[in-house]
This record gives structure tokens, C-alpha cells and sequence, in this order.
């Protein structure tokens, strides 16, 4: 029997995008485990998901290293002691260096709020309605050292309405994101994304 791909999830704040990819695990239809969830945040809920769920969660506070390398490099070690094999940024608000990117090449995922390359960084609901766009959504993708600039995986399309605001703009948002998030996880477990520069193509199942 083959082993199902070990994950590791990394979150600051609620973890709705984890809650999803654990929803479809537990509907047998993501051939995955989450080996363990990470916080850099103490009282993350979704590190309590996660206990919901029979899942390690595991505190690591980043003020006790003395910078981005060093906490990466905590990461890394607890993260392969657990086996994982793909990471998973599931609102991590931090960034990630080459020591965790180096540590899993080509294996590092997030999710953003926006159709990139529009809208990177922090609001970007917020950017999008200033802007005035008509459509938005979000991105699944590869993690490289930019912010949001790495090869893109999946993206979904919502509408902008006239009276949205910030909050009703996220919620329509995070609907797509619950789908694509798990789905570009299970793509990545089937062995079925390839990368040729910016280009990430999708192979057909038993490719």
C-alpha cells in the first residue's frame, strides 16, 4: 500500500484553509495526511483545529530566534522530523526564507487573496476594490523568495460588486479558496504538476 503524501501545515491566525484541506481528507477525496501543524503563534486556532483533529500542533514562537534564518531553520528540522513532504502556508504570516525553501524545492505552497500578479502583499481584497477591478479571486501557488511572485498552480474568478466592501469581498473570495487550496494539494500528491520556469502545467491522471 502506498503511503499518502505527508503534509505539514504552517498558520498564524484561524486556519480556515486548513480546516478545508482536513474536510476533504476526511471525505477520502485528497490522498494526503497532515503530519503536523505549525504556529508562530501560541494561540492560533488553527493549531486547535488541528487537536480537533488528532493532528500534531506545535508551537514555535519566532521571538525566541534571532531572525528569519534561524526560525526557517527550526521549522525545517521539526517539519522533516515528521516526514513531511509538502508544506502548506495556510495564513502564515510570516516569510519564509531559502533555508525553508531550499530544505523543500519546488514543495512549498500559499494561497493569496487576489489574482496575481495584481494585488500582492498584505489587503489585497483592500487593493483590489481601490483600484476599482471588476473581477478578483484568488491564487494557489509555488513559494519562491519574492512576496506572491512564485510560478502559480490554480487560480479562481469572483465578481466585484458595487456595494462590496472589504469583508464581503473576502467571504466571496474565500469560498474559491476553500476549493483550490485542497485541490492543488491533491494535483501536487498525484504527481501531476510540472514546472518549466514561470509555468506550472497540470498532467493528466497516470501521466
Amino acid at each position: 500500500m502506498i503511503e499518502p503524501l505527508a503534509v505539514g501545515v504552517l498558520v498564524s491566525g484561524n486556519g480556515s484553509n486548513l480546516q478545508a484541506i482536513i474536510d476533504r481528507i476526511e471525505a477520502d477525496s485528497l490522498p494526503v495526511r497532515i503530519a503536523c501543524v505549525i504556529s508562530n503563534k501560541a494561540d492560533a486556532f488553527g493549531l486547535e483545529r488541528a487537536r480537533k483533529h488528532g493532528i500534531p500542533a506545535i508551537h514555535i514562537d519566532h521571538r525566541a530566534h534571532g531572525g528569519r534564518e534561524s526560525y526557517d531553520a527550526a521549522l525545517v528540522e521539526t517539519l522533516r522530523g515528521h516526514g513531511v513532504q509538502l508544506v502548506v502556508l495556510a495564513g502564515f504570516m510570516r516569510i519564509v526564507t531559502s533555508v525553508l525553501l531550499n530544505a523543500f524545492p519546488n514543495a512549498v505552497m500559499n494561497i493569496h487573496p487576489a489574482l496575481l500578479p495584481a494585488f500582492p502583499g498584505l489587503h489585497a481584497q483592500a487593493q483590489a476594490l481601490r483600484y476599482g477591478v471588476k473581477f478578483s479571486g484568488c491564487t494557489v501557488h509555488f513559494v519562491d523568495e519574492g512576496t506572491d511572485t512564485g510560478p502559480i498552480i490554480i487560480q479562481a474568478v469572483v465578481p466585484v460588486l458595487d456595494d462590496d466592501d472589504e469583508a464581503s469581498l473576502s467571504a466571496r473570495i474565500q469560498v474559491e479558496e476553500h476549493r483550490t487550496y485542497p485541490e492543488a494539494v491533491r494535483l501536487f500528491a498525484e504527481r501531476r504538476l510540472r514546472i518549466e520556469g514561470r509555468k506550472v502545467s497540470m498532467l493528466p491522471p497516470g501521466a
